[in-house]
Order: C-alpha cells, then structure tokens, then sequence
C-alpha cells in the first residue's frame, strides 16, 4: 500500500495534534520524561484513540516499571527480555515489526531500561538507529520514552537524527509543559516552543519573560556530554564538592575561599576591570551555574561579568526590585573556544600583527575572510546544538563579550558586532544560522574602527580574547513580528539637563518601541524619548507640534517569516495585533492618529521609579556613574518585567561645582547656542575650527559629501594630538550614515576634535535627536568632547556667518588638493596674537559661546 493510503494517527489529544500539524505516516515519536507517569499521560489517550478507530496497536514490554497498557486494552503485547542481550532484543523487535506489517500503531517501554540493563548508551543507541527507519519505512506511528538528563550523546544523538519527533516533557509548579526539540521536516508558527497543557489544549507560552523562567529551572542545557577528565572538569567537579559541604554546613570559610579564588581564576575575573566587584557579589553557586550554560572554557568576557554582577548587587540590595527583572537563560562562549578558532583557521599568526603599531592594519580582509568561513571543532558543534535544542525556536542575540570590553575607562562601545538570529526552520538551518552569526562576531575584532580604538586607548599590545554572550531575545511574538514592547539606555547621572526642574543626579533615559537598537545605534531617520527621572513627564519638546515632530516613527524588530532583522513604520507592525496593552506607549492626536509617547506608561506605572532605584543602586555599589541597557515588557496579569541586558561604567567627567562668572571684557559672540549641551563644562581657547558652509554643503553630491568628510578625516590627522582645542561645526548630523543628514564621518575621523557642534539647518525638517546613551555618545564621553546642537530658529541663538566665511582658511596650505572643496571646508586658526578665539560652555545652563576677544 502507497504511503498516501495510509490513514492518519492521532495523539488522542486534538490540542497536540494541532502543535504537531498532524501525525503523519512514518512518524516516530520519542518522549522525554523525568517519571513514567508523564509519558503514561500521552500513551493512554493515544491507545484509546487507536482502539476507537479499530487500528492494529502493538505494546512491547520489556522495563521494571508498571506497564504502560493494561492486559485486554485492545493492544497485541509483546514481552520482551533484555537479558538475552542486544542482539536478541533487536531480533524480536524485527520479527514483530515485519509481521505487523504497514500501517501498524506502537508502544515501547521507557528506552532508558535498556540501557541500564546492557550497560551501555550506545547499545541504546544502536537499537533507536536500526529500528526507527524500519518503522518509518513500513509507515508506522511509534511511540518510545525516554528518561530525561539519563543519557550521553552516545545515546541522545543517534536517536535524535533519526527519529521524526523529540518531545520533551516535564513538570513545574503542578503544570505539565511539552516543548518540541525535533520535528522532522515541519515549522510551524510556535510549533518549536514551549506549550502548557490546560485540559486537553496545549497553549504556546511566547513571552520571554515566562520563557526564560521555566526552562532554565529544567536544567536543560545538556553541554558538557564530554565526560572525560582535564584541569577545567577536575576544578569544577572540586567546585561542586565544596558547594555541597557549604549546603550541609560543613565547609571551612578558607576551604570556600580557596576554591572561589581558583575557579575566578580559571574564568579570568582577574583581567577585568570590575574584578573587586566580582569577588564580593558572585557566590559559588552563581559561578557554577555560570559553568553549567558555558560553551567551551576561559573568559567569559567584561559584557557578560557586568550582566551577572548587576543582577547579583540588585538580588543583595533590593530583593523587591530583583523580583521584577526577567530571568535570563543566557549562555557563554568561552574565549579559549576564540583562540582555538584562530589557530586551526590559520589566523593566528596573521592577527599577531595588530600587536605592532606598525602592522596593525595590514591582512585585515584577509583574516576576515577566514573567520567567515572558518570551521569549528566537532565537540563545539555538539555544544553549539544543545544550546539550539533550548531555545527550540526563540529568537537569540550573538553579542561580544571581549576580555577588554566594558572594563572602567574603555567600554568598547559599537566596536564589536552584536548579531540578532531569528532563529526560524529546520534543525540544521537554525544551527547553520547560529555558526554564521558566531563568525560576524569573531571577524568584528579585525574592524579597521575596533583596532582604531584600541590603538587611540594604549589597548593595541593587550590581549584581547573574543568570549560571546548569548541571549533570548527579550520579548514576544506579535503576527509575525517579535520584539519588546519597550527598550533603552539609562545613566545614572544626566549630562544633559534641558530644565531647571532636572536633577543631574536622578539620571536618565533613552526609550524606544521596539527592540533596542534604536537607542544604542544613533538612527539617522528618527527619534528616542529622553526621560529626566526626577521628572519623567517633562519632555525636550517646547509644545505639542514639536512633540508630533520628533516622537519615533520607526521600530526594529524580527521578521519570523522573513528570518531576519527588519525596521519598520511602527504602525505596520502593531497593524499585526500585539497582545499587549497598547495604550501604555502611544498617545492618539486630535487626528487620530498614533503618536509613540510612552506618557501613561512614565506617569501611571512604577516603572520610571524602578528605574531610576536600579540605577542609584548601581552607582553606589560601582562608586561611579553606569551605562545600563534594559528591555521592558508587560504581562498578561499587568505586572512588568525588567530586562537588565548589560551594566558598565559610564566615563562622563561630573562637574564639581558650578562655572565661575564670565568675565566681563569686550568680545565680539560668533556662535550662540542654547539647547542640548553635553559634556562637561568648560572655558577654554580654541586653536583651530573646522567650519562647513551650510548651504555649499547642502549643495553637494552624496559622493562630494563623502569626500568632504574624508577630506575631515585627513585634517583631524593632522591635528597635533595632544592639542584639545579643535572644534567642529557643521550642518546636520555628525557621524551619520546618510550624507542627506549630515556629515558622514567615523568617529576615528573626528578623534581629535574638543567640540562637535551640529548645526540644524540643511533643512528645516532636520532637528538633531540627542546621542545620549548611543554608541556615538559614548565616544565623545570617552574622549571627554563637548556636544552642541545649534537650532539657528529657537530664541537666543545666533551665528555670525559671514565671520567663518571670511576669516582666514589654511585648507590649501594644509592640503593643496582640496581645491574643489575650498569654499566648503573652511580651516580657520585661532591663535592671533591680536585676538583669541574662546569657547565658553555651561552644561548647567545648556549655553554655550565661541567668541573673540583681545
């Protein structure tokens, strides 16, 4: 009989069938339990419902546990003895099995006794591999348990490749949850998810604050198959003892102590730079639930360390606040598994060359190109697919944990690539696109920008060792999109106080709908919401027509049908129902139409005030203002998760004290500014300004532009480096990707400017969206550079135009091949004997003044 003639089999349960996409012909299924009586709940309605139907229902009994099908329940029962050894066993099961014929229904006992009776997993595994493809062939439907955590990958992965379906099961808090690891050559939307049973329906469980919970009190994560001996097992098997004597009581402080120094060791919390901080916040069990989610050994890295050591200060400082932070199931790529890549990839040596000042930008493509097809060892892959099989279907983020990133001075930021995988499809193609991702974030160490920084931060001769942290997205499915509901930086201390009702100290945020890109990556079409917590309800906007105009049009998310990283209009994805309480994050105009405000969720939730604790809490601890990165989402009961995704240092210089008078001499003002001034607040002599003429500028091609910010480049080489009296003041946006914007420089090509002014007038739609907390901002921070936005239409504000034009221009002594941009770069130096160019900036007041003076 043709396959196609066979009839269909059903679970008994129309909710799983319905997460199964029906049971097929030829399907295999095999049941992860922790006791028999879970597996015991899916062959029951399943035997009931093949005796209903009238089909033939074979049970093979062979284990010590209480049978799975009662004598005279409609199955033909086979009992089996395991004594007589494999070969025997698999005889019996064969000649069963062929005079059965096609179309047949079966049961096996737990799988598991066979190998506790033959003493072998791999016997157990010979078994699965000689007989699911019979059964597939005479198009059966099977079912086999297995015991959860039993077995090793002698075992496990035989009978995962070849059976059709892997379903693990277990219990928490009285609820029984059923989550898809295989389903062979099937993908539906949450079918590879975790689902809940409720009666006889099985109810996906989408949301990654619910997610993370559960499954990481499963144990699951199933990476150290390798059971073989080494100093990195040795010291954790150790680790585990002493964790042990501590639970019972019996363990001396100096035996803990001398394990906690050794296993900190191995991890190498000592080349980080919040090391003290590590050893007084990270217990034992956080370092061994560390191992137990690791891929690989070494370094974890300075990202994942300030992640962990966050969440421990807030579990010690305010268990309350703790309470509400998402869980996090994240996992680590050891920075040993880096340099292991590098050798048998043949980059080693080649990457030796970024050590020297001389080298250090030369074999760059090369090098990349053979991380980006570089291979991993056999035993990585096996980890890199257990950490897959977790995760089932969520989406993840690939993110660099470098030894050197996010220590105190140097955060790294936007130097390394951080890569977001939908994580959609077959078993194989999700772990294709986890090895892809992996590579992007290796080969980002040979960025010609990441050597470039750390060449201007005396980090070129450090050794810099590549660790991954790898998380679940945070957030839900909604249609077919995924993303939080809310994202964003926060700073503990505010460097940019538009109002006097602005306390500095309370701290800020960036928020944005949608996942969080668009508050870390400075967005060259769009805006953020900034949020003075002390005042959370002012907003930058003078009135509501500036508030429609700069509120967030667009929002990053995952496409699920497309696989991958998309940013849309906002209102195209809500138009998919998200199934969350919308009304928190937008505000609707006379119009109707859809504004993303975040006013109700700032002034009817404790949100703000969690935030603004999170971050005082931090501060004290760190004893120095931090730089968060948070997720926000809302549950179906109304309470709130918090998502705290990283901590580090933030290198902004405080004020101490306010600025002296001005002193009252003669001067002619050049540039007049009020609004957005950030940084710290100075008095000083500008040596030289580069000034770009708006409208010349604004008459350009994209590739002028382009060379116009080359030619910058070249100029701030020129600059004496340890002359800080640079200043930049040009139209539009520093730094952007979009010449249409502005100025389309890398932050290396402006590495020796003081002062960045942006100059809001290419057009009249173009208003500067404030850098705090971006990537951007952090290098201007670094680099202790002042920012000013010059709004030439708002009160007070003025520029003498004609001055920068007609002042004297070194451009083409300065660079005699310049001639086509002459009358759009202006190089002007400031150091006449006879007048002197100041700035004076007061970030308190939010002015600042360049002006001349004798």
């Amino acid at each position: 009989m043709s396959k196609q003639h066979q009839p269909l089999a059903t679970t008994g349960l129309p909710g799983l069938d319905a997460v199964l996409s029906g049971i097929e012909p030829g399907d295999n299924i095999v049941w992860e339990v922790d006791a028999i009586a879970d597996y015991q709940e899916f062959v029951s309605p399943y035997a009931a419902a093949a005796q209903a139907e009238g089909r033939h229902l074979v049970y093979f009994r062979f284990a010590d546990h209480p049978a799975l099908l009662a004598p005279g329940g409609g199955a033909e029962r086979h009992d089996l003895d395991t004594t007589r050894g494999f070969e025997a066993f698999v005889r019996s099961v064969h000649d069963v099995i062929e005079a059965a014929g096609r179309g047949t229904l079966y049961v096996f006992d737990c799988l598991s006794h066979l190998a506790d009776t033959w003493g072998s997993d791999q016997s157990l595994g010979n078994f699965f591999q000689l007989t699911c493809p019979r059964l597939l062939d005479l198009e059966t439907v099977t079912y086999f348990g297995i015991y959860r955590d039993r077995h090793s990958a002698y075992a496990i992965e035989p009978i995962r490749s070849t059976t059709q379906f892997m379903l693990d099961v277990f219990r928490l808090e009285g609820r029984l949850y059923v989550r898809p690891v295989k389903v062979q050559h099937r993908s539906r939307d949450v079918m590879n998810t975790l689902h809940v049973r409720s009666a006889d329906q099985f109810r996906p469980v989408k949301e990654s604050a619910v997610l993370a919970p559960i499954l990481s009190h499963t144990q699951w994560p199933r990476l150290q198959s390798d059971q073989r001996g080494g100093y990195w097992r040795r010291l954790f098997r150790d680790a585990e003892a002493v964790a042990e004597e501590c639970r019972e009581g019996r363990c001396l402080p100096e035996r803990l102590e001398e394990m906690l120094r050794r296993v900190r060791w191995a991890l190498r919390v000592h080349r980080s730079g919040i090391a003290g901080l590590v050893e007084r916040f990270l217990k034992l069990e956080d370092l061994l639930a560390l191992r137990d989610r690791m891929i690989g050994i070494g370094s974890v890295g300075g990202k994942t360390l300030g992640m962990l050591v966050a969440r421990a200060i807030l579990r010690e400082r305010d268990p309350e606040l703790s309470a509400r932070l998402e869980a996090h199931d994240s996992f680590f790529v050891g920075a040993e598994v880096f340099i292991t890549f590098l050798v048998q990839n043949n980059v080693w040596w080649l990457r030796e060359q970024q050590k020297k000042s001389e080298s250090f930008l030369q074999g760059l493509d090369e090098g990349r190109k053979r991380i980006l097809e570089g291979h991993f060892p056999a035993g990585i892959l096996e980890q890199f697919q257990g950490m897959l099989d977790y995760f089932g279907e969520s989406p993840y983020i690939v993110r660099s944990s470098s030894i050197l990133e996010d220590a105190r001075g140097n955060a790294f930021s936007g130097k390394y690539e951080s890569v977001f995988v939908a994580n959609r499809g077959s078993r194989e193609k999700r772990r294709q696109g986890l090895i892809e991702a992996v590579r992007r974030v290796y080969a980002s160490v040979l960025d010609e920008e990441a050597l470039l920084y750390r060449r201007r931060r005396g980090l070129l001769e450090s050794e810099e060792r590549m660790a991954l942290l790898i998380m679940r997205v945070s957030g839900a499915p909604n249609g077919r999109y995924y993303y939080p509901q809310a994202a964003g930086v926060g700073l503990s201390f505010n460097p940019f106080a538009w109002h006097k009702d602005i306390d500095p100290q309370a701290g800020v945020l960036r928020l944005v709908f949608g996942l969080g890109t668009r508050a870390v990556d400075r967005s060259d079409d769009d805006y953020t919401r900034l949020v003075a917590l002390n005042a959370p309800s002012r907003r930058p906007e003078a009135d509501v027509d500036d508030m429609c105009e700069h509120s967030q049009r667009r929002m990053d998310c995952l496409d699920l049908q497309e696989d991958k990283f998309v940013s849309l209009p906002f209102q195209d994805v809500i138009e998919h129902g998200p199934d969350f309480p919308l009304d928190l994050y937008l505000t609707r105009t006379s119009q109707n139409y859809p504004l993303i405000t975040f006013d109700r969720l700032l002034r009817e939730t404790p949100v703000a005030r969690d935030l603004r604790r999170m971050l005082e809490i931090l501060e004290s601890v760190y004893e120095h203002p931090v730089d968060i990165e948070f997720t926000l989402n809302f549950l179906g009961d109304g309470s709130y998760r918090i998502h705290l995704l990283q901590c580090r240092t933030f290198q902004i210089r405080r004020e101490i004290g306010g600025m002296s008078p001005p002193v009252q001499t003669a001067h002619t003002t050049v540039l007049s500014a009020h609004g957005a001034v950030i940084g710290v607040s100075r008095e000083q002599l500008l040596s030289r300004i580069i000034y770009i003429v708006t409208d010349k500028y604004a008459a350009l091609s994209e590739q002028a532009r382009h060379a116009v910010a080359r030619l910058i480049g070249k100029l701030n080489r020129l600059h004496v480096a340890d002359d800080r009296g640079l200043m930049l003041i040009g139209p539009g946006r520093w730094g952007t990707h979009s010449p249409s914007l502005g100025i389309p420089v890398s932050f290396t090509e402006i590495s020796r400017a003081s002062v960045v002014c942006e100059v809001v007038a290419m057009h009249d739609n173009l208003i500067p969206d404030v850098s705090l907390g971006t990537h951007f901002f952090n290098d201007l921070v670094e680099h202790d550079m002042l920012y000013v936005a010059y709004f030439p239409k708002k009160a007070g504000n003025s520029i003498n135009d004609e001055w920068f034009r007609n002042a004297p221009s070194r451009l083409l002594e300065l660079d005699p091949g310049a001639e086509g941009l002459a009358e759009v770069v202006r190089v002007i130096d400031c150091g006449a004997a006879e007048q002197r160019v100041w700035l004076r900036a007061d970030t308190t007041e939010q002015e600042a003044l360049v002006f001349v003076r004798p």
